[in-house]
């Protein structure tokens, strides 16, 4: 092929990545049957894929980790390695996954000095570089954060002593008489052979590392890998403390929004992020909807931000969910790190982190909730922390929303692309549940998105038509392929496209 037609496969490559996606299942685990009730426990509260994107990672309220591995390209027709690569279509097409090992991370604690329950519940998952074949990871609940080391260890297995000579007695027998007084070695065994220790099948073994604690008052929110390799962030809702992978010990505090009186207190940090290429940068997002970007050179304690991100205010009038919805409950960077993605209640934004003037783009998840906030208060709906995820390339981003819904959006200049999805087998089919009660609301029925798009009818032909318990929080998008794993309930799907 000369270099004329690698220009053509190039720019032909460009073209395919901003056309609409099609989504399709892949694989479920943990699927319930119908009208199978749902453990506490096992409701899954975060997912992570590792940098390689051929481990992922969940944990639960119940405290554990669950590790799930690619599954090895495998060629049907039995062919050798160059017959595979001589075929014209890749072996497997989207990656697939199965069950690696599984552990208990944390443990339900009670702090007698303030008389607090400590949940064992993952709040965080978050993957270390591997090394020697082993993986690392940190996970944490509210207080508490320990880091993993996954290992493959080969099953040791002592081998029989001797055989059963042919028509003798059985091998325990003769052991015995071999063992008795005065005995020795039957004829029939030519010599005594003393056991031999083998190794067979490996199995993975988790070891915790270390433990992390005793350095936050407040629930931990967010822990972040620091692309050193060395340092790591965790935060909660007035601190921010920076730790050495390698001393549990001593953290050191670069953000302290606490005020001297507690009744002066305005906002809280909701979530805190590495920049993923730049380990001198983070950002954190506050409860008033504000992202600041820090800068670790200017000074020990980052009480001063280098860039500050807010929507500018709007001149209509304010009520009083504008603050709680405008509350920022994730931020992500993209892999290159220039555009920052963030969630707050109602919508989806990306920023440009050398444009702070205002977001890129401003994507609605539910609109169609708006006249429904104070429903949502009452029963404290309006308070769910939904995640994001932005996909390797930058051209997409993924949220979630009530009814196990979750929304693909099209991130790059001047794409309209939106995708609403359902986390069953089925994930474009347009389900409706029906209302507990008739809708006094049906002059909604049909919300007009971003850039002229209309919903699907699915998301809300009535407001009521959504099942506020069942909500997808967690989700994650392959750091490589377009593969989501999303959690709905225990349940953790996983779709491609």
């Amino acid at each position: 092929m000369n270099g004329d037609d690698d220009d053509e496969v190039v720019a032909a490559s460009a073209v395919d990545t901003s056309l609409p996606l099609e989504w399709r299942f892949s694989q479920v685990f943990g699927e319930r049957s119908a009208g199978e009730e749902v453990q506490e426990v096992d409701v899954i509260s975060a997912i992570e894929f590792d940098h390689s994107g051929d481990h992922l990672a969940t944990g639960d309220r119940g405290g554990r980790v669950v590790l799930f591995e690619r599954s090895p390209v495998t060629n049907s027709s039995g062919g050798d390695r160059r017959d595979v690569e001589e075929t014209d279509y890749p072996p497997l097409r989207h990656p697939e996954f199965r069950y690696k090992t599984e552990f208990q991370s944390h443990d339900p604690e009670f702090d007698y000095l303030k008389s607090l329950e400590i949940e064992e519940k993952i709040n965080k998952i978050r993957w270390c570089q591997t090394a020697n074949g082993a993986l690392f990871l940190l996970s944490t609940n509210d207080k508490t954060i320990k880091y993993w080391k996954v290992q493959d260890k080969k099953i040791k297995k002592i081998c029989q002593v001797n055989s059963d000579p042919p028509g003798n007695a059985s091998s325990s027998s003769i052991t015995t008489a071999c063992l008795g007084n005065g005995g020795g070695v039957p004829e029939a065994i030519s010599s005594l052979r003393l056991p031999v220790v083998t190794s067979h099948e490996s199995s993975p073994v988790a070891r915790c590392r270390r433990v992390y604690s005793h350095a936050h008052d407040y629930h931990i929110n967010s822990i972040s890998n620091n692309s050193d390799g060395e340092t790591f962030i965790s935060a909660d809702d007035l601190r921010i403390n920076l730790w050495n992978l390698e001393i549990s010990n001593q953290s050191f505090n670069i953000v302290d929004v606490k005020p001297e009186k507690m009744e002066d207190l305005s906002e809280v940090i909701t979530a805190a992020e590495f920049h993923p290429t730049h380990c001198n940068m983070l950002a954190y997002s506050s409860s008033k909807g504000s992202i600041r970007l820090l800068d670790l050179r200017q000074s020990a304690l980052c009480d001063s931000h280098s860039k500050l991100f807010e929507e500018p205010e709007a001149a209509g009038p304010k009520s009083f969910f504008t603050e709680i919805i405008a509350s920022v409950s994730d931020i992500k960077f993209a892999r290159e790190g220039r555009y920052l993605l963030s969630r707050d209640y109602m919508t989806l934004k990306l920023w440009d982190i050398n444009m702070d003037s205002g977001p890129v783009s401003t994507f609605q998840v539910h609109e169609y909730l708006k006249p429904k906030l104070c429903d949502l208060y009452e029963n404290d709906s309006i308070f769910d922390k939904f995640e994001c995820c932005i996909s390797g390339n930058g051209l997409r981003a993924a949220t979630g929303s009530y009814s196990n819904l979750f929304r693909v959006f099209g991130v790059s200049p001047g794409s309209t692309e939106t995708a609403t999805l359902e986390a069953t087998r089925n994930p474009m089919r347009r389900h409706v549940p029906v209302p507990s009660k008739p809708s006094r609301l049906g002059g909604i029925a049909r919300v007009v998105g971003r850039a002229g798009t209309e919903s699907p009818a699915v998301d809300g032909s009535s407001s009521n038509a959504l099942d506020y318990k069942t909500k997808l929080l967690h989700l994650a998008w392959h750091p490589s392929e377009n593969s989501i794993a999303c959690a709905a309930g225990n349940s953790l799907y996983m779709y491609y496209a």
